[in-house]
């Protein structure tokens, strides 16, 4: 089996080890990274403080295109997610590689109602974290640390997701996607 690639790091990493990419595979953050900080503004121009949201608890970041297909699939389940352990002590925060317009019009089309923050000309937060593809999703804990990590749209990866936040926690893990809800198990991103 040759070398992994960097979808196995991230995907097969170990949750109780710190990882980085391989040596010549920077790229994505992996598994194990220490999440960077950043401080980025809804459409609103209200900021957001990843630093500051980890004091209250861990937080997920969900990169995305207003445009891509794939997201529109995923993010209704997020919503889910945030629906269902909304008031306890976590964040979701979508990250738009689109302007604000575009933000608004996704959560709109989409029902989305967690923040949609807007990844500033250049892509500061997005070449930092290197996703892959859209949509990205990670799972930081409190103590900063990228617990979960994954491109594309599966369910499996989803209700993984959710049985991992809900142990951080503390509560009962919900199923967010379940397998005969009229949308397809995967889609790449």
């Amino acid at each position: 089996m040759g070398k992994p690639s960097k979808r196995q790091f991230i995907e097969y990493g170990s949750r109780n080890e710190r990882r980085k990419a391989p040596p010549g595979e920077e790229g994505m953050l992996t598994v194990g990274s220490d999440a960077p900080d950043f401080v980025l503004e809804n459409s609103a121009g209200q900021s957001h403080h990843l630093a500051e949201a980890l004091t209250y608890g861990p937080v997920i970041l969900a990169f995305f295109k207003a445009d891509c297909a794939t997201c529109q699939i995923a993010f209704p389940y997020l919503e889910r997610l945030y629906q269902t352990y909304r008031g306890e002590r976590w964040h979701i925060w979508g990250i738009c590689q689109h302007p604000p317009r575009a933000a608004d019009w996704f959560a709109k089309t989409n029902g989305i109602t967690f923040p949609l923050l807007i990844d500033d000309e250049g892509f500061p937060v997005s070449n930092l974290y290197d996703p892959e593809a859209t949509p990205t999703i990670f799972l930081i804990d409190a103590q900063g640390v990228i617990r979960d990590g994954f491109f594309g749209f599966t369910k499996d990866s989803l209700n993984t997701l959710a049985g991992e936040l809900a142990e951080m926690l503390g509560q009962e893990a919900v199923r967010i996607a379940l397998p005969d809800d009229g949308k397809p198990s995967f889609r790449p991103g």
